[in-house]
């Protein structure tokens, strides 16, 4: 599909890569895009710039994807959209064995994994009546292998991995794209206290827009996640143990 003139919504857009998503679409030619989050009102206090500047294009609105009542509210609010972007994630920086208890642990799988099923089955229906459009699940190089300082992060996006490659087998004959999006460390606020060297939310943006309008499946964009991509290819086993050299004091 092709960015100008399309329809998107995007979830946690009120900063890092979500921001940058939203810009980017703006910048290509999209004719909508509604920017999701649970914090409406503080995105209008600050950035009350951007929405003066794309008013005509940008509509704000306030969603947790862990609610559901606020998900069907969504729906009815941007029932015309053919681009979907899962972006909204959580991490809480606990090992699977170092958490104190499991809430942590629970609420990284009820967003980073429950939320972004719950977002698909709700506007699955709506991209098959506009055509089919397409689907982008924002994972990370940790779903492929578990990276000690994230410990339940990788696994809820893990599940996502999973979740992709499912939905994308079930969505197939409606004729909806799911492309999965796979960054390595990106300079955010998630990932502040990441000891590496991070790519920008842009790059990522933007190499996203350009997969959908390639229609590649599954894209690794930044030079670490690219060169994750090869080295996870040849020795599955090899990387896993290279994310446990690497942070070894991780889940002390």
């Amino acid at each position: 599909m092709k960015i100008k003139n399309s329809t998107a919504l995007v979830t946690g857009a009120n900063r890092g890569i979500g921001k940058a998503y939203v810009e980017a679409l703006i910048k290509r030619g999209a004719k909508k895009v509604y920017a999701a989050m649970r914090d409406v009102e503080a995105f209008k206090k600050s950035a009350p710039e951007s929405l003066e500047k794309y008013k005509d294009v940008l509509e704000l609105i306030p969603l947790d994807i862990t609610n559901e009542e606020q998900i069907a509210s969504a729906v009815g609010k941007a029932g015309g959209i053919d681009l979907l972007i899962n972006n909204a994630g959580i991490a809480n920086y606990t090992g699977l064995i170092a958490a104190k208890n499991l809430g942590p642990v629970r609420q990284e799988m009820d967003v980073n994994y429950f939320g972004t099923l719950s977002m698909i089955r709700a506007f699955a229906p709506v991209l098959e009546k506009n055509g089919g459009g397409t689907i982008v699940n924002v994972l990370s190089v940790a779903s492929l292998a578990n990276f000690p300082i994230l410990g339940s992060y990788s696994a809820s996006k893990a599940a996502l991995y999973s979740l992709t490659q499912g939905v994308r087998a079930e969505l197939d004959q409606q004729g909806t794209h799911v492309l999965g999006v796979y960054p390595g460390p990106i300079d955010t606020d998630m990932a502040k206290d990441v000891p590496m060297d991070k790519s920008s939310p842009e790059e990522t943006a933007n190499g996203t827009l350009q997969a959908i309008e390639e229609g590649q499946e599954d894209v690794f964009i930044d030079v670490f996640a690219i060169q994750f991509q090869k080295d996870f290819q040849s020795s599955p086993i090899g990387i896993a143990k290279q994310f446990v050299e690497m942070l070894p004091e991780a889940v002390a």
